[in-house]
């Protein structure tokens, strides 16, 4: 079977140069390669539009991401619609929040932001019952979040400002790798779409959360390595222990 030395992780390289990826590579002289199998790409001013939403309108919005931030901030500009000094923001993390930076003067905002959870930040937002919340959102999007502004009595509007869209990964047609990482069903679902007659073979599959898992499963992968688990909270625990104890033995974990 051999020793596993090219492991492939489907998203981008991670710009911290003490990435845990990087101590693995090291570690186990393996060659580690990053490519994102998803990217984002944002909704038209045009599509937009057709939603009937008007951004100008709202009070407070509700971010849930960077990326939401971004496109948030992207189609204020492409529709001409101003945002007043006025407006609320909040985040469902400090570091959301913090990201503001990038579009306002961040002291001059009333902006809140939770611990992480959305349980928490609606909470805080349970103090402003009377703002009118926009919340941005991608095109195919979990609907906890719309349930519990439901649940709660707020007046809010969906906004889809963005989706993800599958990569083209054609050049790594002919590119073996001993281990794929996975880290969303998005992710499972570009495998197949650039390679409908993919194999797996001898191919290690990891993936990362339960939803990811089941994508997996459901396409007919054979999992070999899932997290987080107790004894490995985070991916690359899980491919340390693995990895480990699979090269130790030859091949057979």
């Amino acid at each position: 079977m051999g020793r596993i030395r090219k492991i492939l992780v489907s998203q981008p390289q991670p710009e911290n140069s003490k990435s845990p990826y990087f101590e693995l590579a090291s570690k186990h002289n393996l060659k580690v390669d990053f490519r994102p199998f998803i990217h984002i790409e944002g909704v038209s001013a045009r599509d937009f539009r057709q939603e009937k939403v008007d951004i100008g309108t709202h009070t407070a919005v509700l971010f849930t991401s960077k990326t939401a931030i971004d496109h948030y901030f992207r189609m204020a500009e492409e529709t001409r619609t101003s945002i007043p000094d006025t407006m609320k923001y909040f985040c469902v993390s400090e570091a959301t929040a913090y990201y503001l930076q990038k579009y306002i003067v961040y002291r001059k905002r009333k902006i809140f932001y939770g611990n992480g959870q959305i349980s928490d930040l609606i909470e805080i937002m349970g103090k402003h019952k009377n703002e009118n919340f926009l919340l941005p959102l991608s095109a195919a999007h979990r609907e906890e979040i719309p349930v519990l502004l439901k649940k709660n009595n707020f007046d809010f509007s969906k906004a889809v400002l963005y989706r993800t869209e599958c990569s083209d990964l054609s050049d790594l047609a002919d590119v073996n790798y001993d281990i794929l990482v996975f880290y969303s069903p998005s992710g499972i679902k570009s495998l197949f779409q650039n390679f409908p007659d993919f194999k797996q073979n001898n191919t290690k599959i990891a993936s990362f959360g339960e939803k990811t898992a089941k994508a997996a499963e459901e396409a007919g992968l054979r999992l070999d390595i899932q997290a987080p688990q107790p004894k490995a909270p985070s991916m690359t625990m899980a491919l340390e222990n693995y990895i480990r104890d699979y090269n130790k033995n030859d091949g057979k974990p």
